[in-house]
Order: structure tokens, then C-alpha cells, then sequence
């Protein structure tokens, strides 16, 4: 008995240990953009001994982060919508329908293959395109940028949903006399739905991260995203101001943790959903 209570003390210390060390950046960034910009000279005492909202106004009123954060939610969920319409249909296709001369296996390792190049590698051509086209220094070629890496994320994800998925249940809907739009959208989707709902998550945070290709392909203030412009706060300056940045860094994780607890909320109930099903 006294084993037993020792070994879960020791595994609530472990616990509470990896708590603090995963939540502590967090709490640092909150108590960094809080308090006045005089506290953070010379030593910084653990806990703030003022209370300020200036650097969070400082943000909207002559930094235009407001700006950057409409910028970032137009190219993130855009981006995000055609990337799961893409992926998803796609996914189906190569999961369920069969290729002549053996391609369904080439054409997926040639979707891995556009996820596993870093995305830097696209660049120039991408640029040279873009270029051609006539969008740069817009927010479109970063969005379309983002659904060229998110789409192979979202295929080689939920190819393995639809595999999983048996046959006989479209095979029950068609004898049933559902058409082939109407068996996807309302038999296939909602029992893949925690599928969606993960690769929604991965997909929204690359896009609302992304930067490399918004530095390449945007230019005009105007058009810059929320990583740009958190850039931009550490070079405008001689002297970094740390409160600008933390405070930017803490609105910059809430559109990130309002979408993950909307989509978690679709993961739970697919996952209940499939297993009520079963």
C-alpha cells in the first residue's frame, strides 16, 4: 500500500514538473507584456510589480497589428477552406478508386514527396509564377502557398480514415439509392469527421504561423501577416522593446487556441459519433 502511495506521488511530482516547464514560457510572455517597460531593466523579479495595458495599445494604434491580424485570419481559414476541399476529395479518391497501369501508388509518394521538401524549396519557382501572373504583394500568393503544403498533409492523413472505412457502408447507401454526392457528404464525412477535425488543427496552425513565404511574396506593410509584423518589432528599434513583443506574442496565440477548442469540440463528437456507429 505504501508503494502504491509513493509511486503516485512521484508520478504527480513528474507530473507537476512538466506542467511548470511547459506553462512557465507561457506565464513569462503574459507577465512580460503586462508590466510597464522600467520593470524590465537590470533584473526582472518573477512576478510583475506593476500593471499596464499600454503595450497591447501601442500594438493596434501605431503598429498596425490589427492590420496584420485581418491579414493573417483572410490568408489562414482561406487558405484552410481550399485546402480541406482539395485534400479531402482527393484523399477519397486515392483511397477508394482504383488507377490504371498501377499509378495509385506513384501518384501518392508524389504527393509525400511535395510535404517532405522544405518549403523553402519552393520559393523560386513559386516566385517566378506569381511573378507571371501578377499577384505579388498580395495576400493571395501566400494563401495559395499554404494550401501547396497543407493539401499533402491533409491527403496522406486521411487516406488512411477512408481506408479504415468499410466498403459495405456506401455499398448499403448506394443499394439504398443514394447518389454519389450524397453518400460523401452525409455517410462518409461525419464518420471521418475526427480525421477533419486533427488535420484542421495542424493545417491552421501552419498557415497562421507561416512566414517564409510571406516575407518572399509580400512587400507593402499593408499585406503583412502576424509572424511579419512580430518580425518587424525586434528590427524597428535599436533597443528591442520586450513588453511590444510579448504582448504581440500573447494575441498572436489566441486565434490559435480559440480554433483548436472549436475543432476539438467536432474531434470529441466524431469520435463519439463513430463510436455509437460501431
Amino acid at each position: 500500500m505504501k508503494e502504491k502511495t509513493s509511486t503516485k506521488i512521484l508520478k504527480g511530482i513528474g507530473v507537476a514538473v512538466l506542467l511548470f516547464i511547459a506553462l512557465f514560457p507561457i506565464y513569462w510572455l503574459l507577465a512580460m507584456g503586462i508590466r510597464e517597460t522600467d520593470e524590465m531593466r537590470g533584473a526582472i523579479p518573477l512576478f510583475p510589480q506593476s500593471f499596464t495595458t499600454e503595450h497591447f495599445r501601442q500594438l493596434f494604434t501605431s503598429k498596425g497589428f490589427g492590420t496584420a491580424i485581418v491579414n493573417s485570419l483572410q490568408t489562414t481559414f482561406g487558405s484552410l477552406v481550399i485546402s480541406l476541399v482539395v485534400g479531402v476529395a482527393c484523399a477519397y479518391i486515392l483511397a477508394r478508386h482504383r488507377f490504371r497501369f498501377g499509378m495509385k501508388r506513384p501518384l501518392t509518394y508524389w504527393v509525400l514527396l511535395v510535404r517532405v521538401l522544405p518549403p523553402v524549396a519552393f520559393t523560386i519557382p513559386l516566385y517566378i509564377m506569381f511573378n507571371r501572373i501578377g499577384i505579388l504583394n498580395t495576400k493571395l500568393p501566400v494563401m495559395l502557398a499554404c494550401v501547396l503544403i497543407n493539401v499533402p498533409l491533409i491527403i496522406w492523413f486521411l487516406i488512411s480514415f477512408f481506408q479504415d472505412l468499410p466498403e459495405e457502408v456506401e455499398e448499403s447507401a448506394k443499394v439504398d439509392g443514394a447518389s454519389e454526392w450524397k453518400m460523401f457528404t452525409r455517410i462518409v464525412l461525419p464518420l471521418v469527421l475526427p480525421g477533419i477535425a486533427a488535420v484542421a488543427m495542424l493545417s491552421f496552425m501552419y498557415a497562421w504561423n507561416e512566414y517564409t513565404y510571406t516575407v518572399i511574396f509580400t512587400r507593402s506593410p499593408a499585406n503583412s501577416t502576424v509572424p511579419l509584423a512580430l518580425a518587424l518589432l525586434n528590427t524597428e528599434d535599436t533597443l528591442t522593446n520586450f513588453g511590444l513583443v510579448a504582448a504581440g506574442g500573447i494575441i498572436s496565440v489566441v486565434p490559435i487556441t480559440l480554433f483548436v477548442i472549436f475543432a476539438q469540440n467536432y474531434l470529441i463528437s466524431g469520435l463519439s459519433s463513430g463510436a455509437v456507429k460501431g
